[in-house]
């Protein structure tokens, strides 16, 4: 009777212990895609709060309009006086920057400073995390996924690495609220492995059942000191004409 009572202890130990872990880590990126993959359109306006080191504070507003199904933006920018009508236009492979007063397109990389802030182009893009990066293994082979609190937020921790050349970091470290799998932190590193920013989201809305963080803030983690803070309003996810995304609708836009 003893061993019966012992091994049913067991059993209901191994249950709860199995109830508690932690979910495999390309689950979560899985979830993630799903919760924040817009099958529509979307237009916002930015506001971008650039803090430099040696330079000050610089507020930037811009429009943001973007298409997921085609992977195509288009941001162009209202503030300051100095940089009005400047913009960026992504279109299948190509990326321009667009300058207003020589009217002309130079092509970019995805890793471009976006008007000088800490934001790069890829962060405006919505490629998913399944197709662009892979779990960290452990020793063992398992995806190592961490249990901790962020101030006062459980979350999950977990290392992500590239699994194809074009990204802007080859690795990153997630963050990921155990509630709902939303990330709140990012930290991103170079090839050689030096952390290059930190990526907070500490603000998020739901629309149409899909999760847009409204508020997102860049710290440069190699010029230290500079930080940038992305505030999102006005959202909309009415159908977007296609020829916004075209570079003769930002010139229009900027006369």
């Amino acid at each position: 009777m003893r061993s019966i009572t012992i091994i049913i202890i067991a059993v209901l130990v191994l249950a709860c212990a199995s109830a508690h872990a932690a979910p495999k880590a390309s689950d979560i990126i899985k979830k993630i895609d799903f919760m924040m993959e817009q099958i529509g359109d979307l237009s916002v306006k930015a506001s971008l709060v650039q803090n430099r080191a040696r330079q000050g504070v610089k507020t930037y507003e811009s429009l943001y309009f973007r298409r997921d199904k085609t992977d195509e933006f288009l941001i162009v920018i209202l503030a300051p006086d100095t940089e009005k009508g400047n913009g960026y236009l992504r279109v299948g492979e190509n990326f321009w920057m667009y300058r207003q007063n020589t009217r002309t397109f130079q092509h970019i990389s995805r890793d471009e400073s976006i008007m000088g802030t800490d934001a790069k182009g890829g962060d405006f893009e919505k490629k998913k995390l399944v197709d662009l990066y892979r779990p960290l293994p452990g020793a063992g082979g398992a995806e190592l996924v961490a249990e901790e609190m962020l101030g006062k937020k459980p979350v999950y921790k977990f290392t992500l690495i590239a699994k194809v050349n074009d990204v802007t970091y080859p690795k990153q470290v997630y963050w990921v609220q155990r509630d709902n799998f939303l990330p709140l932190k990012i930290e991103s590193y170079s090839l050689s492995g030096t952390l290059m920013q930190t990526a907070y989201y500490p603000k998020w809305t739901v629309i149409d059942g899909k999760y847009i963080p409204i508020q997102h803030i860049y710290i440069d983690e190699f010029e230290k000191g500079n930080k940038t803070i992305v505030e999102l309003s006005g959202i909309s996810t009415e159908r977007l004409d296609p020829k916004i995304f075209t570079k003769a609708y930002l010139e229009n836009l900027s006369k």
